[in-house]
């Protein structure tokens, strides 16, 4: 069942995406009349290719956890790899960075937790500092840009100095280094082959447009599920779930059972829904405050932790 599921998970993602190119090149190339219409039209296209960007980000997920397909781990990586190759972002790092943030997910105060500061005596000047370093994080796309930085440091960091900066790196080793730049310059690759072969214009309106759209989003949306939730040694419970929405679940692959996943990371994408497993009550009561994803997103407003270290 698993392999059939995802070989059908594989094959209409790939397909929306080119089906995507198409009429991304084909609106570009026969606007509409009306300068308004067009223009909203352009627009929901980038932001809908933005989406399925995130939809080859999990399924990238799935392959990082061997979900893809179970049966071969040689199978699960190569079509992981190739999913993720628009994103040029390698498996290998993907995983290291994602089953860190599963084993140490806001483990404390200074760890796998993106929406924590901590300073001595914060100033009020350091707290609005803090405050709109927070918002260009997630509504101006620097959470993306928080993930590009950690992937070049996977990619370019000798390990041993790598492993000084974050514990995330710890058993990073030159052959996963050179294997992880070797799949970043395939994506590369593809992102140039399509600019040589089709013209900047198209690249733009394939390529470009929707990784501007694909960098907003995955900012927005990518700390919603644990956003000021408890932080602690049971890491994971520190995290939320919400109520399913039929476009955002579909693109998205049941991410929004996101409490059922970490507390199972086994659970294939297409049974968690019928596998929802809620957080036991001292948790529930503190991070489940809201079932709506929108208001998960729109709770970011509310601005970072600052933890004062000096009143430890």
């Amino acid at each position: 069942m698993n392999t059939k599921r995802n070989i059908k998970l594989v094959v209409e993602t790939i397909l929306v995406f080119i089906g995507l190119c198409f009429w991304a090149t084909y609106i570009h190339r026969h606007p509409l009349q009306h300068d308004a219409l067009a223009k909203v039209l352009f627009v929901c296209t980038a932001l809908f290719q933005g989406f399925w960007f995130y939809r080859f980000y999990i399924v990238g997920h799935e392959a990082s956890h061997r979900k893809l397909f179970i049966a071969s781990k040689t199978a699960n990586d190569i079509v992981g790899s190739i999913i993720l190759l628009p994103l040029m972002t390698p498996i290998t790092v993907y995983r290291k960075i994602h089953l860190f943030h599963h084993g140490f997910n806001r483990k404390d105060n200074h760890t796998s937790a993106l929406d924590t500061f901590t300073t001595k005596n914060p100033s009020l000047l350091k707290k609005i500092y803090y405050h709109v370093l927070w918002y260009i994080s997630v509504f101006f796309g620097g959470l993306f840009i928080h993930s590009l930085v950690s992937v070049i440091l996977f990619l370019f960091i000798p390990p041993r100095w790598a492993r000084k900066i974050s514990p995330a790196f710890e058993g990073w080793t030159l052959k996963d280094q050179f294997q992880s730049i070797l799949l970043f310059s395939l994506g590369v690759g593809l992102h140039l082959a399509v600019y040589f072969f089709f013209g900047w214009e198209v690249y733009l309106w394939t390529m470009g447009y929707p990784m501007i759209a694909f960098a907003w989003i995955l900012s927005l949306f990518v700390y919603i599920f644990h956003y000021d939730t408890t932080v602690g040694d049971q890491v994971r419970f520190n995290v939320r779930s919400v109520n399913r929405l039929p476009f955002f679940s579909w693109v998205l692959m049941n991410f929004n059972e996101h409490a059922t996943h970490h507390q199972h990371p086994n659970i294939p994408w297409y049974e968690l829904p019928e596998k929802r497993t809620t957080l036991p009550k001292d948790f529930a009561d503190k991070n489940q405050n809201t079932w709506s994803l929108f208001s998960a997103i729109f709770q970011q407003i509310k601005g970072p932790r600052i933890i004062d270290e000096s009143k430890d």
